[in-house]
């Protein structure tokens, strides 16, 4: 399941190859291109093989695989040189330590077999008693990759301050959405955060460095700081001034959901990440910085490198999160979007579905509860948007471009995907996605296809949340309505010819 270098990267048969294992995942994504600058042969391996292929990168190898099914593991090892383990299982919920220990066995088992040289892993610091579980899953799975015959390097960091990363999107959507914060104890608690950049360069050097082979080495930036400061400097850069105020009554568990509500960041992870924010987390960082030296950003310097990077449209994210374009060109609506969804199943083929997607807006409609699409159109005029437009170039054609109504087309995959950027005036920024995929079904069942709509919402302040929560059971309502008419509508076009050769066979009977 790869897919090997193309014609203007052939294989370099001089040059290691390495491994990025968990190349979706946000240090893997700006890990594997940086290597591949290196002049490194790179294999980026990843669960979801789409994921991988949306990156767009040219010259590394593709592959997919899961460590919880071992049996997918002997085909991205082959050939390795070098392993980096990226993987954790937060977004599993309550039962993740149980998965990631069970991950790292499969792993170190199959790179020995594999005669890998060095495994490289990336876990996070950690205080002298934690008690978190994610934090001890993340101590526990280094111990259980050490355990196999491969040496393995393990790095340790705390927050990685870089557009994308779990913990600096808290940050950065607390700061912009919350004028006022109620904010439990935790931010006294301490930690070292550390640049992508900076942490990025101990994770290429170290690979070659025998005296690293076997250590266990703490990465972190210069400044050592509380969670509250490290919000009110971020608000500094970004011209802020968030008032905080402590209250005692929250615990990580509340503070937990508190987080769900008012970041973007998937609730999964912001649990995860809350149960370790009790602990300081101090860095014994000297041996790293003596074995890879290098000039360290203190965290101001790493949120305008930052900044910087998003304005320059360097920074890899995914399709429809993240990506400058998709968020206003505004770097405060967030990165990571609020979403709502949609899908029906149904007979109809990909294209009948693609053909009745394509004609959305204009004269057509959006082909279901019109009545709210039409209401919702009226409050944008009122306020000076263009809700009331309507109208396309063509009435069944689509291109990179165009306008439906107060949509623009941003994304065209025939049969597969199209993505419309939101037009109206509203708190934050949004993108409308319809996806087509087959379904999964049995053997000997008939093909069947999914249908899936999706509004994406990267919300800007407190009012851009205010906006989603309201909205929130509309799209609910009108998506899985859109989505059933849609495909209702397909199966139909898909019977037609059917409906055409039993009359032309009827017709052909009476003529006898």
């Amino acid at each position: 399941m790869t897919a090997g270098f193309g014609p203007d990267h052939p294989d370099r048969p001089d040059s290691p190859r390495v491994l990025v294992f968990g190349a979706t995942g946000y240090i893997g994504s700006h890990l594997a291109p940086r290597l591949q600058r290196e002049g490194l042969m790179v294999r980026a391996s990843g669960r979801n093989r789409k994921a991988l292929e949306a990156r767009g990168w040219s010259g590394i190898e593709l592959a997919e695989a899961d460590a919880l099914q071992p049996e997918t593991l002997p085909a991205v090892l082959a050939g390795v040189d070098t392993a980096y383990y990226l993987v954790h299982s937060m977004v599993a919920g309550r039962d993740f330590a149980r998965l990631d220990q069970q991950a790292a066995d499969h792993f170190a088992g199959a790179a020995a077999r594999a005669g890998v040289r060095r495994i490289v892993y990336l876990g996070g610091l950690i205080p002298p008693d934690p008690d978190s579980e994610h934090l001890i899953s993340r101590r526990e799975t280094g111990e259980r990759l050490r355990r196999g015959k491969v040496p393995v390097t393990e790095i340790r960091a705390g927050i990685v301050v870089g557009a994308g990363s779990a913990a600096y999107e808290v940050i950065r959507d607390l700061v912009n959405h919350l004028p006022l914060m109620l904010t439990p104890r935790w931010v006294q608690s301490k930690s070292s955060p550390i640049a992508l950049e900076n942490l990025l360069e101990y994770l290429v050097r170290v690979r070659t460095l025998e005296a690293a082979a076997g250590r266990v080495l703490d990465a972190a930036g210069p400044d050592y700081l509380s969670y509250e400061q490290v919000m009110r400097q971020y608000g500094s850069v970004v011209g802020r001034q968030p008032k905080i105020l402590r209250v005692p009554l929250l615990t990580p568990t509340l503070s937990s959901y508190w987080l769900g509500l008012v970041t973007t960041v998937p609730a999964s992870i912001a649990r995860a990440l809350i149960g370790g924010l009790k602990h300081d987390l101090p860095a014994d960082d000297g041996e790293l910085r003596r074995l890879v030296p290098q000039r360290l950003l203190g965290f101001r310097e790493a949120v305008e490198a930052a900044l910087d990077a998003e304005r320059e449209h360097r920074v890899a994210a995914r399709w429809t999160e993240g990506l400058l374009m998709f968020r206003g060109f505004r770097l405060d609506n967030a990165f990571y979007a609020k979403r709502a969804s949609g899908n029906a199943t149904t007979p109809a083929s990909p294209a009948a579905l693609w053909q009745v997607v394509t004609t959305i807006g204009g004269d057509i409609g959006y082909h279901y509860a019109g009545v709210l699409w039409w209401l919702r159109g009226v409050i944008d005029w009122l306020v000076g948007g263009p809700g009331l437009t309507k109208g396309r170039r063509h009435p069944t054609e689509l291109r990179l471009g165009d306008r439906i109504d107060y949509w623009t087309v941003v994304g065209i995959e025939p049969e597969r995907r199209l993505t419309l950027d939101f037009g109206m005036r509203s708190p934050g920024s949004g993108i409308l996605e319809f996806e087509i995929e087959p379904d999964a079904m049995d053997p000997g069942q008939a093909p069947r296809s999914r249908l899936t709509i999706t509004a994406y919402w990267h919300p800007q302040g407190i009012w851009g949340l205010m906006y989603w929560y309201v909205l929130v059971p509309a799209h609910l309502f009108l998506f899985r309505g859109m989505a059933s008419r849609i495909a209702a509508r397909a199966d139909t076009i898909d019977r037609q010819p059917l409906r055409m050769q039993a009359t032309r066979r009827k017709g052909g009977t009476d003529e006898r």
